[in-house]
């Protein structure tokens, strides 16, 4: 279209250019507000769980939230946590790489790109008081407890409840407003 209008190849490119932004804003923008709700259902997440004072090295320790491979969230969930308590504990946020321990965690944040080790991280935690959320295909299968899944362009959640994770207990307010509650096999 533009060849017709004989426009020098450089103009016909800027306004490609200038025509292709917008969209690309406009999914950074839809990737953007989607880490900052998950970034927000992470932190109240925190208040529908009870963790056992084992979870906890001693009275002080702040609650730690720990991000796998998922820069978007962590940077949103910092945000959110700012000057804020879990269960009267400072809120920290630990940005984690695939391979590094998961050790003094009590939730536990694993993005798409930490898939590939998912398993692993997953088995790493089994028993130990950690809530474990993901957002992966097959994630509860694998261990996670609650997996967010992308419905009609809204995140929503799926939960499978804890029987291995060392004395967590998830609310029922919680699992009522779960998309899935699921049994674990």
């Amino acid at each position: 279209m533009l060849n017709h209008l004989r426009l020098p190849r450089w103009v016909a490119l800027l306004l490609l250019l200038g025509l292709a932004a917008p969209a690309a804003l406009a999914q950074s923008d839809v990737q953007a507000t989607e880490a900052r709700i998950k970034a927000v259902f992470l932190f109240k997440f925190a208040d529908y769980v009870e963790w056992p004072a084992t979870a906890f090295a001693t009275a002080a320790t702040p609650f730690t939230v720990g991000v796998v491979e998922s820069e978007p969230v962590a940077e949103e969930l910092a945000r959110v946590v700012e000057g804020r308590a879990v269960q009267g504990r400072p809120v920290v946020v630990r940005r984690l790489r695939t391979g590094e321990p998961v050790d003094g965690v009590q939730l536990l944040f694993v993005g798409r790109d930490g898939r590939g080790e998912l398993r692993r991280i997953l088995e790493q935690l089994r028993g130990r008081p950690v809530l474990r959320v993901t957002e992966s295909e097959g994630a509860l299968q694998a261990g996670s407890m609650i997996n967010f899944v992308l419905v009609a362009g809204k995140v929503r959640f799926d939960i499978v409840p804890p029987d291995d994770a060392g004395g967590l207990r998830i609310s029922s307010r919680l699992l009522a407003v779960a998309r899935d509650v699921q049994e674990r096999s």
